[in-house]
């Protein structure tokens, strides 16, 4: 399709932003609160028990409104129209977008080259429904007749970190009889390390791969098959094994019957994947109804983003605030603290989501961009993090945006516990915000000799989303349609394709021919630069291979 293509630097609000970006360097937030009464509620939005609150960012009402008018020049509005109707805005692969369709409410049309894909989609997850329904019943038997307890899921990237952090993050809807574990890393501990307790007898493996021919995956899941081979038998392939791939022929080389090889399409991006079939481990363990929760919060947040206005627009705000603090301020990471002890994978998944989607050098047409893009995302669950790197945050030279994350109810409502989490989120904020000087330090007596180390100068921003309820999958499917559809506003102002990802290629394909060289049993012709060849010759020699 033909897309609109944009330079940030010229769109007519940009200068009025840089020039709103200069008018407020040296305001403290102090001031800003001060001066304005209603600051925090005209900074912040309301979406189906999510309240997104950001005055505590270094921005004003005027900001916003100037950031609202960038997106519109930029063509968000468009933009979002022709994902929906499902166009080719992923520009250099020519495929269209429909991570939206996974969640779209069964009847529902969204039509790409002729087919209603909605109906694909249905079709699948009644499948997946059916056989986890067996799964969890205990009617799905292993090569021995003993029902499955154990599920892995071998995957890497989309196919691991989504569903992983989703599982963690749900493991109170899970069944507790069941154990669920993830294999990602080619590193043989990983493999050895996650099936050390498990009997072959009881264990499932789930094969995540969309080609079947990743190199990791399949190495992964070709030491699963020896695993299961030397303990049951080669017959017992097909009873401890299913697919979710598209390659049929490689699957069924694999072993596993194609009948129970579950499949999704080329406008599926790996790290938009896990409430397709690649969820399919999520679905094992917390069942098909809280699945199906899961994707209604998805879709919720899909047709907010398609029908509220942008300055009602919650994922919208989210990524407009995340363009200024990254352009304007030039702030090159985000601290996302979730404090929810169940979402310690949450940071590592948005780390795949904004900076595999958003990490790109070139513009849509292929001119460089002329300004930065992804921020380094990375972060720990609170209050952990205040034990570690939080010093840094509030004391530290360089100035770093938080993301704070935090649900009104707990899980488990354990004493007084919960109140004290919410306190030290709403506390951490605060602190940020305002700092602590040196004529309050000396009110509370603190010695003369403390008083520069202790002051904490404030001013760093922060958001903070606070979520009736708890932490439930309709809750967690929300969160992460919220930071998807954050991730593509960034990229439309910064005139990015945000959904291919070229630079993961050149490592992969230098792999393979490294992986041949170094297992080589005569001596390779290395051809690399000088410290590749040295450091493949130093390893080969430690493994006794000629050099």
């Amino acid at each position: 399709m033909e897309i609109k293509q944009t330079r940030l630097d010229e769109l007519p609000s940009w200068a009025a932003l840089k020039a709103n970006a200069a008018e407020l360097k040296g305001q403290s937030l102090a001031s800003m609160f001060e001066a304005d009464a209603s600051r925090a509620d005209e900074m912040s939005v309301d979406f189906g028990g999510y309240h997104y609150d950001f005055s505590k960012q270094l921005a004003s009402p005027e900001t916003i409104k100037l950031l609202i008018a960038c997106a519109r020049e930029a063509g968000i509005e468009e933009r979002i129209k022709a994902m929906f109707a499902g166009e080719a805005i992923n520009v250099s692969e020519d495929r269209s977008v429909l991570h939206l369709a996974l969640r779209a409410p069964k009847g529902d049309e969204i039509i790409v080259d002729g087919v209603n894909v909605v109906d694909q989609v249905h079709e699948v997850l009644g499948r997946m429904g059916d056989f986890t329904d067996k799964i969890r019943s205990g009617e799905w038997k292993g090569a021995t007749g003993k029902p499955i307890r154990n599920v892995v899921n071998i995957g890497i990237g989309g196919s691991h970190l989504g569903p992983e952090m989703a599982t963690i993050a749900l493991s109170h809807y899970s069944d507790r009889e069941m154990k669920f574990r993830f294999v990602s890393n080619v590193d043989g501990s990983d493999f050895a390390e996650k099936t050390l307790d498990l009997d072959p007898e009881e264990t499932l493996f789930i094969i995540v791969s969309k080609t079947f021919v990743t190199l990791e995956t399949l190495t992964n899941a070709g030491t699963a098959r020896d695993w299961i081979v030397d303990a049951l038998g080669e017959d017992s392939v097909e009873h401890h094994f299913v697919a979710v791939s598209t390659n049929a022929e490689g699957v069924a080389k694999f072993g596993i019957n194609t009948d129970n090889m579950f499949g999704f399409w080329d406008w599926v991006g790996g790290r938009y994947s896990m409430d397709s079939s690649v969820g399919l481990t999520i679905m094992c363990a917390i069942g098909r109804e809280n699945f199906a929760e899961m994707l209604a919060g998805f879709n919720a947040v899909d047709e907010h983003l398609r029908s509220a206005p942008l300055e009602e627009n919650m994922p919208v705000l989210m990524g407009l605030i995340g363009v200024w603090n990254r352009n304007l301020l030039n702030l090159p990471t985000v601290a996302i603290l979730p404090y929810v002890a169940e979402m310690a994978r949450f940071p590592a998944y948005l780390q795949q989501l904004e900076m595999e989607s958003n990490g790109k050098h070139v513009m849509l047409n292929g001119d460089q961009v002329g300004w930065d893009t992804a921020a380094v995302f990375w972060g720990e669950p609170g209050t952990n993090g205040q034990h570690a790197f939080y010093q840094m945050i509030h004391q530290g030279t360089e100035i770093v945006p938080t993301e704070f994350i935090g649900f009104c109810d707990p899980i488990y409502p354990l004493g007084n516990h919960h109140d004290l989490l919410m306190a030290n989120m709403f506390a951490q904020a605060e602190a940020l915000a305002f700092g602590r000087d040196a004529e309050t330090l000396r009110a509370a007596g603190s010695p003369e000799s403390q008083i520069s180390a202790r002051i904490c100068l404030g001013d760093r921003p922060s958001t903070t989303l606070l979520i009736d309820g708890q932490l439930t999958p309709r809750a967690l499917g929300t969160l992460v349609a919220l930071y998807e559809h954050r991730a593509f506003t960034e990229g439309v102002l910064w005139g990015i394709d945000s959904f291919d990802q070229w630079g993961v290629e050149l490592g992969k394909v230098l792999a393979g021919t490294l992986a041949d060289q170094l297992m080589d049993a005569d001596k390779p012709d290395l051809q690399h630069d000088s410290s590749t060849n040295s450091l493949a010759r130093r390893y080969r020699a430690s493994q006794k291979r000629p050099v």
